[in-house]
Formats: C-alpha cells, sequence, structure tokens
C-alpha cells in the first residue's frame, strides 16, 4: 500500500474553508456500495501492460472489506474495463492512438479485449457479487457502462471506490459519482497507483472537492456507528 497521506496544509485549508475533515460522520449500509476498479489480469499481473505492481498489494485489505460489507449487506460491485476492436481499430482509439506507444498497442487491445476479464484471482468474490464491464476511465460517464443503472436499481446513494489506477479510473469514477450525487468516499488503502505522488494527490484532490477520504476500518466504523437507518 501507498505510505501516504493527505499533506497538513491541505487537512489545514480544508478546515479553514469548511470547518471539518469528513463529509459524512455516518454512512448508511442499506445505501452503501463498495466499487472496485479494475482489479483484473491486465492491470494486476506482472508483465502485464498496464501492471500497476501496487495493485497487488491491495488485495488483502480489498478482500478484508469485502467480508465485513457483505455482512452489512453492502454490495460489492466488480468494475472491469474492456474495449472492443475490430481490423485493428479499437472502440477508443483516441486512447490506443496517443495514450499507448504503438510498440505496446497491441498487446494492451489483446489485453482488454472483451473475454478476458475475471476478476484477480486472488480477491475473494462471492456469487452474491455484480460485476460491469466498462470502456472509459470513468464507469459513470454516459455510455461507459451499465453501473449507475444498477445503483439506482439497488437503492444505493453511497459509493465507496477501491482499485487501480487511483488517479486515472479510480478519480473519474469517484468524480462523476459526486457529480452525480452519490456520496463519494475513496478508499486510501484499497487504492493503487503507479507512485505515492499520484495517489496523494487523488486523495488530497477528492477530499477538497469531491468527497471523503477513508480507510477500510475508518468505513466499517461509519457503517457500524449507532444512529444508522
Amino acid at each position: 500500500m501507498h505510505p501516504v497521506s493527505v499533506r497538513p496544509e491541505i487537512i489545514e485549508r480544508v478546515l479553514a474553508r469548511r470547518g471539518r475533515i469528513d463529509w459524512f460522520d455516518r454512512l448508511d449500509p442499506a445505501r452503501t456500495a463498495l466499487v472496485v476498479i479494475d482489479m483484473q489480469t491486465a492491470f494486476c499481473a506482472p508483465g502485464a501492460p498496464a501492471e500497476v505492481p501496487l495493485a497487488r498489494a491491495i488485495v488483502p485489505p480489498i478482500n478484508t472489506l469485502t467480508r465485513a460489507l457483505r455482512e452489512l449487506g453492502c454490495p460489492v460491485i466488480w468494475v472491469l474495463h474492456a474495449n472492443t476492436s475490430r481490423s485493428g481499430r479499437s472502440d477508443w482509439e483516441l486512447f490506443f492512438n496517443h495514450v499507448v506507444s504503438e510498440k505496446v498497442r497491441d498487446q494492451t487491445m489483446a489485453a482488454l479485449a472483451p473475454g478476458q476479464q475475471t476478476v484477480w484471482a486472488e480477491l475473494d468474490v462471492s456469487p452474491e457479487d455484480h460485476t460491469v464491464i466498462k470502456n472509459r476511465y470513468s464507469a459513470l460517464i454516459a455510455g461507459s457502462s451499465q453501473l449507475e443503472r444498477l445503483l439506482r436499481s439497488l437503492g444505493i446513494d453511497t459509493v465507496l471506490i477501491a482499485g487501480t489506477k487511483t488517479n486515472v479510473c479510480c478519480e473519474s469514477t469517484a468524480r462523476d459519482a459526486m457529480m452525480l450525487d452519490f456520496k463519494t468516499v475513496i478508499l486510501s488503502d484499497c487504492c493503487a497507483a503507479l507512485s505515492d505522488d499520484e495517489h496523494r494527490a487523488t486523495l488530497e484532490t477528492i477530499l477538497q472537492q469531491f468527497g471523503d477520504v477513508s480507510t477500510a476500518d475508518e468505513v466499517l466504523r461509519k457503517l457500524t456507528a449507532s444512529g444508522n437507518t
């Protein structure tokens, strides 16, 4: 896990602006879901084209959290990434033509091809969990996935976000969740980026403008706090 946290000067700025750190004192387990982003082979496997090495380090805390959340009746939603392609052309040409080099383009397209998506084998998946496929960084941007429809159908108003990369797909989904009026929490010890600096940058951005930054233990305390309904 990343050994970093929100810097003191950011905490001071937040306190001066709104007088408190956390947005939410309590979370309602009946209306809360865990959304785990991109914990799949393309990002977790050693040597994979989009490998995030620290993604493997967050497997134990995610497993601990999913077990606790299931006991509380909170849905667990695995969001996996896929892009279709035909004759060497992808449904996300801008990304594959400009974000990844030509050398790894075909390898990345193959790793993200439909049908290749399974939750990383070391993660504990339950039959009661949900799986959603997205085709953009954010799982909540229009046309990317069915995540919003699933959340609404389950009566969810609060999303806990885990997975990888902290500063790309996790942050993009968190931003859009808040814009869609979901209470949003980034789980600092259940997200992974390519560097500590990138990870911390997202934590500081989310805390200031988009939602709470909490550890898994802190979230569980809020979910089990007296007064929850």
